[in-house]
């Protein structure tokens, strides 16, 4: 436990300092990596998932994906497929933006759950105050999900317009899914997200209590 606090506090910093390094080594041995990283798609490229995942790979997840959600888009011609007309054009954006908060909304969870604690315990009093601390962690990822939910389903209704009731962009049907589900309320992050964080709280209460009663162990 001790281990995953000092990561927390942080690697990020080491990351980017890490991150700025390799970047500049790459700029210096070609020009083009510049062009490379410009677009939305190229940031998405460098988000990946570990099967386990450390909060180190989350950060730099998270780390990716702001870029690319802050980014400009790349040009229609060199999208991974064939966008024919200014219709596909415009509901890819609005899908793009909505997967990518959605996949913010992952990284948050993942992070969350690697310092989320399910139930307080007696016998874990003597370690109260870094569990408190983890469950905090846990709690920020959490409620910054909710934000990103929020993005999330307002690019969907865009994409949810009558409009392109009759456009299906099948190269990105995974993302199509992902609407459809958000529209017909399968998927809700927000039920999901209040839920944890209602649950974390009372785990950090139970353990208050653990605190305050700590004689009596």
């Amino acid at each position: 436990m001790k281990k995953l606090n000092s990561d927390f506090r942080f690697n990020f910093n080491r990351f980017l300092f890490l991150l700025t390094l390799i970047l500049l080594c790459l700029l210096s041995q070609n020009k083009a990596f510049s062009y490379m990283i410009k677009y939305k798609e190229d940031y998405y490229k460098l988000f990946h998932v570990h099967y386990q995942q450390a909060p180190d790979d989350c950060i730099e997840n998270i780390y990716w994906l702001e870029k690319a959600a802050k980014a400009d888009f790349v040009n229609p011609l060199y999208v991974d497929f064939k966008i024919n007309d200014e219709k596909e054009w415009e509901k890819y954006r609005y899908l793009f933006m909505m997967h990518i908060n959605l996949k913010l909304i992952e990284q948050h969870m993942r992070l969350g759950r690697i310092y989320d604690k399910q139930v307080a315990h007696f016998y874990d009093q003597p370690w109260t105050d870094l569990y408190i601390e983890n469950l905090n962690k846990s709690l920020t990822c959490y409620k910054a999900g909710l934000a990103y939910w929020q993005e999330a389903s307002l690019w969907a209704e865009k994409a949810n317009t009558s409009k392109f009731r009759f456009l299906i962009l099948t190269p990105i049907q995974n993302w199509e899914d992902e609407r459809e589900r958000i529209g017909n309320g399968e998927l809700d992050y927000e039920k999901i997200l209040n839920r944890e964080i209602k649950r974390v709280q009372k785990v950090i209460a139970d353990f208050e209590a653990l605190k305050e009663n700590k004689d009596a162990y």
